[in-house]
């Protein structure tokens, strides 16, 4: 099997429009997380979220193309320029003809939904613009990121709720290593924060009013987000023979399925998932120094992720370090393991550890070190990235220092 490498990382999130930015970000625990600016927001009970702010899309497309792209579609081609232009990857010829896309989201185009059903139901209008449909796709993203880069090979997307990034970024890797492709830009993006979006979840009763306090004991729910990660994974050869800079190797992944409730979380489906992981990677547990947790901030979620983790380490989960940026850009449902897998990245590169910021009270349930309010340096070899979704859909990626 090919070795498969990270040649290139683009983001756009409510912490940073840049990978730089977000990186600065996470060391100094800044929090995006903020009052939403949105139509009808008064007329919310949640009116936070982990907006992405100071963003003009008129200035990154044209009008023909603002016609096409929703805004989580407008997400992903920004964050895909900056990760393609780090990569030096040009894709023509037989590179074009092998390459492809696979990409994540939970709801795709949720802001043109909540337009147009505004403008038929509210307004009264008989008529909608005649791109509504390709613009909402889930399939969008990922099209016009092909079309963008003349990617002719595999290109598709996944949704699994808030599994979806990692279950796409997955397929990518296996691709790579399979050799069905030499390169494949992956990742994953949401833009739910509109009133409709924010609206169907606050029925959840899942969501907070005021923080993201993961693992805290004082937590009370998890805060939505919006962006998209977008990398270039790349058979590690071909990336070396044309000598481009390498931020990390993905080495394993698991995917698992609770099967047994809808919304409630398994510790037996998400240790095995985290398990796999290290199987298909060949890594020993006490190799490992750091988990991008899932960390929603809800009590079921963080309990059950910390007993999976503890788990399928032993005792070695005493020494792990483990921490929730969820805390610091929100929860960006199919968005959200892409953006987070820059804190794996982070860690492997840089030995910088991104906090769990607004940790206020130790839960007994919870007692790993969650990395609490300030990023740590350390020395981190191998690093895990968890997704955990509703459904019972749990992806773990693992990824080595190179």
């Amino acid at each position: 099997m090919k070795r498969v490498v990270i040649t290139g990382a683009g983001t756009i999130n409510a912490i940073g429009h840049s990978v730089s930015e977000t990186f600065a970000s996470m060391r100094e625990g800044r929090c995006g997380i903020g009052a939403l600016e949105i139509q009808d927001v008064e007329r919310l009970s949640i009116q936070i979220g982990g907006q992405v702010k100071g963003f003009e899309a008129e200035g990154e497309f044209n009008r023909q193309q603002m016609a096409l792209y929703d805004r989580f579609t407008q997400f992903t081609l920004y964050a895909a320029r900056e990760a393609i232009k780090q990569s030096g990857l040009e894709f023509i010829g037989e590179l074009a003809a092998r390459s492809g896309v696979v990409l994540g989201t939970a709801g795709g185009g949720v802001s043109t939904w909540d337009e147009n059903y505004r403008a038929v139901y509210e307004a009264g209008k008989n008529r909608v613009h005649p791109f509504v449909v390709p613009k909402l796709m889930n399939n969008a993203a990922a099209s016009h990121v092909s079309i963008e880069y003349n990617l002719k090979g595999p290109s598709f997307t996944v949704s699994t709720a808030c599994a979806s990034s990692n279950h796409a970024m997955a397929q990518a890797f296996q691709m790579v290593r399979l050799g069905m492709a030499p390169a494949m830009v992956t990742g994953g993006s949401e833009s739910m924060l509109c009133f409709g979006g924010v609206k169907a979840w606050e029925g959840l009763r899942v969501m907070s009013k005021d923080a993201c306090r993961p693992f805290s004991m004082n937590r009370n729910g998890m805060v939505q987000g919006e962006g998209a990660g977008v990398f270039v994974f790349e058979e590690m050869e071909h990336a070396k023979k044309r000598g481009a800079e390498i931020l990390a190797e993905v080495v394993g992944f698991a995917m698992t399925s609770d099967a047994s409730d809808i919304v409630m979380p398994s510790k037996q489906g998400a240790a095995r998932a985290i398990a796999g992981a290290m199987k298909d990677g060949g890594i020993n547990p006490e190799e490992v120094g750091y988990i991008n947790a899932h960390g929603t901030g809800t009590a079921a979620n963080d309990k059950t992720e910390c007993a999976a983790v503890a788990d399928a380490f032993g005792q070695h989960a005493d020494n792990l370090m483990i921490s929730s940026t969820k805390s610091m850009h929100g929860h960006l449902i199919g968005g959200t393991g892409a953006v987070e897998l820059l804190a794996c990245i982070m860690a492997l590169r840089d030995g910088v550890i991104a906090p769990t910021i607004g940790y206020e009270e130790p839960d007994p349930e919870c007692a790993l070190d969650v990395v609490p309010n300030e990023a740590r340096e350390a020395k981190v070899n191998v690093a895990l990235s968890n997704a955990f979704a509703f459904g019972g859909l749990n992806a773990v990626l693992a990824l080595r220092k190179v």
